[in-house]
């Protein structure tokens, strides 16, 4: 399974937003997508999920184009992870689980007991299977985030698009959260995401690209395409990437320094 975009032209009606953008999402990877705000991730995602029309390139999911499938069958390949809020209704964490089988589902069709038993599945592969019966509302941040990654899995998607997936969470529920998507990868799942945090892509990415101004600067392995320089130039701020121990290996960091370098 694989979602191409081909010197893809995006934007919302009357306004460019990006230009030539090519990359590649494929099953079993992490593909992290780094910029500063207002760099056009979040419009390149709406695109990439055909939310929006493309401007101008291709946009392929396995080399059909995407715009030629019907949309239920791109929502049964691809889902979408958002960032984790609040719900003015109180839906059980089960109940939201359940929400994601709805692309398989015809018209005014109820849940199967398969499609429950998916949910459920879900849930456990997410470590919720104590929190099933509680409110949404009444959980924490981190925990509503593995919710949403939960619904994705009930959908059995291949690929995942995660906006700011560790977004408005405290340390300990991004690295939680972090570990979750590389397990969903090494099972087989390709993930899209994007990110505010060098370290994060470092940290769990096989691939990252850096998209500045709706221009995608560079895609590659991180070790190879995040450096001093290109940190530099999308975020416009000095920046030290740097080795060290951790345990028992070798990772790179990231290191903000002020503007005369220090």
């Amino acid at each position: 399974m694989m979602l191409a975009a081909e010197a893809l032209d995006f934007g919302y009606h009357g306004r460019s937003v990006g230009h030539g953008v090519s990359l590649q999402l494929a099953a079993g990877e992490v593909l992290a997508l780094l910029g500063p705000n207002g760099s056009g991730k979040t419009t390149l995602f709406k695109t990439l999920l055909g939310l929006l029309p493309k401007q101008g390139g291709r946009l392929l999911l396995d080399g059909t184009d995407l715009e030629a499938l019907p949309r239920q069958e791109v929502a049964q390949r691809v889902s979408y992870v958002p960032q984790a809020h609040g719900t003015f209704f109180p839906y059980s964490v089960r109940e939201v689980v359940l929400m994601g089988r709805t692309a398989h589902l015809g018209l005014f069709a109820m849940p199967s007991r398969r499609d429950r038993e998916l949910a459920d599945e879900a849930i456990a592969r997410m470590g919720l299977t104590q929190l099933a019966d509680a409110a949404f509302t009444q959980i924490s941040g981190g925990e509503r985030q593995l919710v949403l990654i939960a619904r994705a899995l009930a959908q059995a998607a291949t690929l995942m698009v995660m906006d700011e997936p560790t977004a408005n969470l405290d340390f300990g529920n991004q690295l939680r959260v972090l570990e979750r998507i590389r397990a969903l990868a090494d099972a087989g799942i390709g993930v899209l995401l994007s990110t505010h945090d060098p370290d994060q892509v470092f940290l769990c990415a096989d691939r990252v690209a850096l998209l500045r101004g709706g221009t995608l600067l560079a895609c590659g392995m991180p070790r190879e395409v995040m450096s001093d320089a290109s940190l530099r130039e999308l975020y416009g701020v000095a920046v030290a990437v740097t080795t060290v121990m951790a345990g028992q290996g070798e990772r790179q960091v990231c290191l903000p320094l002020f503007g005369d370098g220090r």
